[in-house]
């Protein structure tokens, strides 16, 4: 079960370099007004939620403890990030307050993520 574990945390962190990644790529176009959400950024969002989910189901069919009050927290800052994105998507430009929220909120994520125990 460690293993399958394992699995899924990588692919978790690499749902979570996608989302970051795609906004980290766009900030020189956010600075110009010109950012728009990229396919990655809405696949990585997707890939934590799933791989997350999945997550918590192995940690509880194995045994380990959940925090279910941080899975919580964590699933709803990624529902918003998660609806932001999509509704967006397909538009040619996004404000930069909205794109910076979106990378501020992955970026909280990752914090709760590492720092909350």
């Amino acid at each position: 079960m460690d293993v399958l574990i394992n699995v899924f945390i990588g692919l978790h962190i690499i749902g979570i370099a996608s989302l970051l990644g795609g906004f980290l790529t766009q900030m020189k176009a956010m600075s110009t007004g010109t950012a728009r959400f990229t396919p990655a950024m809405l696949h990585g969002a997707l890939t934590m939620l799933v791989t997350g989910v999945v997550l918590v189901g192995l940690n509880q069919m194995d045994g380990n403890p959940v925090n279910n009050i941080k899975v919580g927290v964590k699933l709803a800052i990624l529902f918003v990030i998660l609806c932001l994105v999509y509704v967006k998507r397909d538009e040619e430009q996004v404000e930069k307050a909205l794109f910076g929220t979106v990378g501020g909120l992955t970026v909280i994520n990752i914090f709760i993520a590492v720092l909350w125990h």
